[in-house]
């Protein structure tokens, strides 16, 4: 009787626990620690730091600074002689693609489900940025299929430059018609403008103006420049520019900071090339970019080199990266005020819009020098100087330019070798014991990808040429 009852009640308890199971299920199989659905705004932070931890990694930003001729290296040299290594080639692809432009495009889907125009237009600015960052380094690269691998698409097809460029510039636009219009911009999310919606229009706007300069050579962009000039949309000053402040300590400080000094790294030193433009012109910018050598002088160090370190160059007798650039807080740039001067500078030089390229290249040296906290005094003094007045002979006027925003975008790798290629200023050798004996005009795909993408990356070498360090890109053709 007793085993009876007991079978009677485990029947009871099961039959009451199965229909609740039945009725309850989709609520009790969620995991509240791993919601379906994530708040567009929470990929923003990740994104942001994702493409700058990639753009200022020492591998990539530091060794393109040396490409550029702002920064060198005295041991581990090969990057400097044009032998970049597979493993950051690979990274920089993938890191850029599978994390922060697939966050951004993420974070663009769900702000459209959620009706939020302003995250929307703030994601479509950053994956302008991420495409336009991609195309620079490799030039054809996948774009109108590149968020279909999630969808099933393996093997993105790679759009021509051209192609980016054109998606790119209408990513822009929908950008700046989106921002402002509903929504908001979580700011404990938002690591760039704190949720301020105006200054992403505005990074929007000032990175378009970048991107038309780059294609400015190919097609005639000075209508769509000078609209972009009266919209009075473009950055007004330091406080607008696009960059993420970095904090105190490691994982979240500078890349620089981490390798460098945190990671004793010292390797990285200032290039020759640098450290004499800035002697030769009095520039007050000197000893924040560069701290004296063993012997107290300021000594740069030219790009190549085999078998170092060597009585020439070492480590006690090349001068450091300055101090201010190795804070952990030294921020990583998407767009500085300084740089967008300076393009204006060369947009105004060209006639492309209206204004004085004289007063656009005086405010991009001051506003240089406004970040790097140089004093008034030596500021006024520099800004009278023959350097910083601009010529009225055009081509020394453009060589003025692009030295002056070569300077002003120090330890901004990436960018620097970009303008360098573009404007072929400042002129610079190629590196001793290089490889080949011109500075790198690309990267090369990744390894991996004639081989899981062999159609599409046969494709793209076929119409942009070898997949060589040295094949020109589509817009400096």
């Amino acid at each position: 009787m007793k085993r009876f009852k007991l079978t009677l009640i485990f029947a009871f308890i099961a039959a009451v626990v199965f229909t609740s199971c039945e009725e309850d299920f989709d609520t009790i199989n969620i995991d509240p620690n791993n919601p379906t659905t994530l708040p567009s705004h929470l990929l923003l932070p990740s994104a942001v730091r994702q493409f700058q931890n990639t753009n200022y990694s020492t591998f990539v930003g530091g060794d393109f600074a040396g490409w550029a001729g702002q920064l060198a290296k005295v041991q581990y040299n090969d990057e400097q002689r044009y032998i970049p290594r597979e493993s950051v080639i690979a990274a920089t692809w993938s890191n850029t693609f599978a994390i922060s432009i697939s966050d951004a495009d993420q974070m663009y889907k769900l702000g459209s489900d959620e009706g939020n125009n302003n995250i929307m237009g703030a994601a479509k600015v950053l994956q302008a940025w991420g495409y336009a960052f991609l195309s620079d380094l490799y030039g054809n690269v996948p774009f109108s299929e590149a968020m279909m691998v999630g969808e099933g698409e393996f093997t993105p097809a790679y759009d021509e430059q051209e192609a980016v460029y054109d998606g790119v510039l209408a990513m822009l636009d929908e950008a700046m018609s989106l921002l402002g219009t509903g929504g908001t911009i979580d700011a404990t999310s938002d690591i760039l403008y704190s949720g301020d919606v105006d200054n992403w229009k505005r990074f929007a706007a000032s990175l378009k103006f970048r991107v038309l300069m780059r294609i400015s050579g190919k097609r005639s962009v000075g209508g769509e420049l000078q609209t972009l000039v009266d919209s009075q949309l473009l950055f007004e000053s330091n406080d607008q520019e696009a960059k993420l402040n970095y904090l105190s300590a490691a994982p979240s400080a500078n890349p620089f900071y981490e390798s460098i000094v945190f990671g004793t790294r010292g390797e990285w030193k200032v290039n020759e090339q640098m450290v004499d433009l800035l002697t030769n012109n009095n520039d007050p910018r000197l000893p924040i970019y560069v701290q004296p050598n063993g012997d107290g002088e300021y000594r740069g160090k030219p790009s190549g080199i085999e078998g170092l370190p060597n009585d020439d160059y070492n480590y006690d007798n090349v001068s450091a990266i300055g101090l201010f650039y190795l804070r952990p807080e030294s921020p990583g740039y998407f767009l500085s005020y300084a740089e967008l001067q300076f393009l204006m500078a060369e947009a105004a030089q060209k006639g492309l819009i209206g204004g004085s390229a004289s007063d656009f290249f005086t405010e991009g040296i001051r506003a240089s020098l406004e970040f790097n906290q140089v004093d008034s005094e030596s500021a006024a003094v520099y800004l009278a100087s023959n350097p910083a007045r601009l010529a009225t002979d055009n081509n020394t006027a453009l060589a003025q330019i692009g030295n002056e925003k070569w300077k002003a975008i120090f330890c901004q790798g990436v960018e620097a070798w970009t303008e360098q290629r573009r404007t072929g200023y400042p002129i610079l050798p190629p590196a001793i014991d290089g490889v080949f004996n011109e500075i790198p005009s690309r990267y090369t795909y990744p390894a991996i990808e004639a081989s899981i993408n062999k159609e599409s990356y046969e494709a793209a070498v076929a119409s942009q040429g070898a997949d060589l360090l040295t094949t020109k890109m589509w817009w400096n053709k």
